[in-house]
């Protein structure tokens, strides 16, 4: 009997949870097991970890129909009679595997629409795939430090249509760099790639590109990777006019920002159909309106002159905005005013000249900007 203990014992040191040490005595596991009859017992004692018993049994033969359903459950609650210090160290809570398990499912998410985004834009532009064949062939990009948005493809033996493998926008490493890590066995990015296409799975692979300047960069990181700020707005006092009250924060720097409105529900659609719809439907869409370079200007003066300056004192490039922004003050009584948002980005003066910013934004949202001339 004290042999058998043991062997329990030390297979709790192997299989517990975290392969922690047990802290159950023998005398704890004679009372779950009973004083006597270890020899006739037809299978070996069955395994502990820090919730109770396993569920299962070792492969020596023995089955869990051996054992009634009403002795489990007996075994289970005498065990949880014993708790130990290391107990809540070494599990984690459903709970917490739950939120753990949705929040990599969300972060997978966002890459995935991340990268159906960056696929959109280059395939907006028309450009045309590269067969990889060899470094050589590869030389006038290997030196290459601009930045880029590209993308790999690869074709089958079975269809010869090109499809993306990834898409990526190379704003902080030079285009050359990133592609070399897709193109090299030693790396990560690379090894993905040979080993499918030693296996047959890939027939040929494929790189395209375009050209960003740094000021590109940044307009398609304003766009795909911050978020709209809400612009809070007065209580009417006395008349119909409310005004905007800028949030605290705003940069006295060089820059590019973006001006959105909410999207006002469709019109025509009755309740039923707005009730049938998924949440994600329903939720309001933020839409871009204006693209604004502060070069001149601090982002936080542009903002402050948009939205808390006389329009009539400005020049004809914010005229439309601006109109906008006025004309959304002056409110019905009972009416609020259509919810504005902002967004920024900091950029070195010296580069915010260079790049075809409002086409690049439009390109990356799919639709023309209401106020940029």
């Amino acid at each position: 009997r004290f042999q058998t203990l043991r062997r329990c014992y030390s297979r709790v040191k192997e299989h517990g949870v975290g392969k922690r040490k047990s802290s159950y005595t023998f005398e704890q596991l004679e009372q779950v097991f009973g004083q006597g009859g270890w020899d006739a017992q037809p299978c070996q004692p069955v395994l502990i970890n820090s919730s109770g018993l396993y569920q299962e049994l070792e492969s020596d033969g023995s089955t869990m129909e051996e054992y009634s359903q009403e002795d489990w459950g007996n075994h289970s609650q005498e065990l949880h009679c014993y708790p130990t210090g290391e107990q809540e160290l070494d599990e984690m809570p459903t709970t917490k595997r739950t939120l753990k398990i949705k929040q990599e499912s969300s972060e997978d998410s966002q890459k995935r629409d991340v990268m159906q985004n960056i696929v959109r834009i280059l395939e907006s532009v028309q450009l045309k795939w590269e067969l990889f064949q060899s470094w050589t062939d590869f030389s006038r990009l290997h030196l290459s430090n601009k930045l880029a948005i590209f993308g790999i493809g690869y074709n089958t033996r079975w269809k010869e249509d090109i499809r993306y493998h990834y898409a990526e926008i190379s704003s902080q490493v030079p285009l050359g760099k990133r592609l070399r890590e897709y193109f090299n066995s030693e790396k990560p990015e690379g090894r993905v790639i040979m080993t499918r296409v030693q296996k047959m799975n890939w027939k040929n692979v494929y790189y395209k590109f375009l050209e960003i300047t740094i000021s590109e960069a940044r307009c398609l990181e304003l766009h795909m990777e911050i978020d709209w700020i809400p612009i809070a707005h007065s209580k009417p006092s006395g008349g119909n006019v409310v005004q905007y009250l800028l949030p605290g924060g705003i940069p006295k720097s060089p820059g590019l920002y973006a001006i959105g409105y909410e999207e006002a529900p469709a019109e025509g659609a009755s309740e039923g159909d707005a009730s049938a719809r998924p949440p994600a439907e329903a939720a309001p869409r933020i839409v871009y309106c204006y693209l604004g370079i502060a070069e001149v200007r601090t982002l936080q003066q542009c903002l402050f002159l948009h939205f808390q300056a006389n329009g009539k004192s400005l020049g004809k490039e914010w005229g439309g905005v601006n109109g906008f922004l006025s004309q959304n003050c002056l409110v019905e009584p009972g009416v609020s005013p259509r919810s504005v948002y902002i967004k920024f980005v900091e950029v070195e003066r010296d580069f915010l000249s260079a790049g075809s910013l409002v086409e690049c934004l439009e390109k990356a949202i799919g639709y023309p900007l209401k106020f940029n001339n």
